[in-house]
């Protein structure tokens, strides 16, 4: 039963998504099945490249994603994604470091169409707790279910 619908998203609004320790099997894993590239793999090649063997940015992607699902998508009444118009992971992602996540609403309106529908812009981040640099930001859409929708014109 969801305990979150659009009129709780609002625009200013932060939600935590707790903490992620990255754990390198997983990492090395995820690499060699999406994204075998040599740094992701090979830690000689990632020292070179990152200064330590690094995640695939879309490993630390699917770790706030598990994140976002864990402690807030679930909870929601959530209506999926049309998609986003930003990912980026601006800082390489290692073994063993501890990632907080958040997601932000930086909009929020009702569909004109459908007055049972709210799409929601959000920004979702994660950042390395040692030093706070920001290691993976994404922008995207949210489709919400409207817990009292006004009539349809």
């Amino acid at each position: 039963m969801a305990e979150l619908y659009f009129e709780d998203f609002v625009p200013g609004s932060v939600f935590d998504l707790g903490t992620t320790v990255v754990d390198e099997a997983e990492m090395v894993a995820f690499s060699r099945r999406f994204d075998p590239q040599p740094f992701h793999l090979d830690r000689a090649a990632g020292d070179r490249v990152f200064g330590g063997l690094a995640a695939s940015g879309w490993f630390t992607a699917s770790l706030w994603m598990r994140a976002y699902v864990d402690h807030l998508l679930s909870r929601s009444a959530s209506l999926g994604s049309p998609g986003g118009d930003e990912i980026a992971w601006p800082a390489p992602v290692f073994a063993g470091d501890e990632l907080r996540s958040a997601m932000e609403v930086l909009e929020a309106r009702v569909s004109r169409s459908r007055p049972s529908l709210g799409l929601i812009t959000l920004l979702g981040t994660s950042r390395r707790t040692s030093d706070e640099r920001l290691v993976y930001r994404s922008r995207f859409t949210g489709m919400v279910e409207v817990r009292n929708p006004a009539p349809a014109p």
